[in-house]
């Protein structure tokens, strides 16, 4: 399957499964209210250019945003990492290519430990920029805080179990020069 539209089914498989599994289930608390679609943007080759995922997060988010019926929330969460992204990946991957030469982030490629900061950063950053938001609107801040941590714990439980029950098959760059 070719990478496009490897990356076309991940979208779909991750919208569906957000909207009507994970905002359907009753929620365990009224701070806790798990997201998962957003790991579309993180699983994004590396390949992709710096405008590619900020025109893919905008669209990723605005799908969501149609779905949920909120004004560009989760465009904005996700134009934010999808920014980001490219940073925090140069800061954890070997600046040497010849010792990392695969296509895409997985724990397998990163290891697990930068796996899991390039995952908690963009987590935290996407849970916290939407958050935020919605905090504008009505809300404490002891209420903000709390959401964010709770949101970003159980998203981030979500994303390793998906890691875990589902790996992916790592691919290698055929370029390394």
């Amino acid at each position: 399957m070719s990478d496009v539209l490897r990356n076309i089914v991940r979208l779909a498989a991750f919208i569906l499964i957000q909207v009507y599994v994970l905002n359907k289930v009753p929620h365990l608390h009224r701070f806790i209210t798990p997201y998962i679609y957003f790991l579309f943007i993180i699983w994004l080759p590396f390949s992709v250019t710096r405008i590619g995922l900020l025109f893919v997060g905008f669209f990723t988010g605005l799908i969501l945003d149609y779905f949920m019926m909120t004004p560009g929330l989760h465009a904005a969460a996700c134009v934010l990492i999808a920014f980001v992204r490219p940073f925090i990946i140069g800061i954890l991957t070997p600046k040497d290519s010849s010792e990392f030469n695969y296509r895409e982030p997985s724990p397998r490629a990163m290891q697990w430990t930068p796996y899991a900061v390039y995952v908690l950063v963009l987590t935290l950053l996407h849970h916290g920029y939407m958050l935020f938001l919605e905090f504008l609107d009505a809300g404490t801040f002891l209420d903000f805080i709390i959401r964010v941590i709770t949101t970003t714990g159980i998203s981030l439980l979500l994303i390793f179990t998906v890691e875990l029950v589902f790996p992916r098959q790592l691919k290698f760059r055929t370029n390394t020069a």
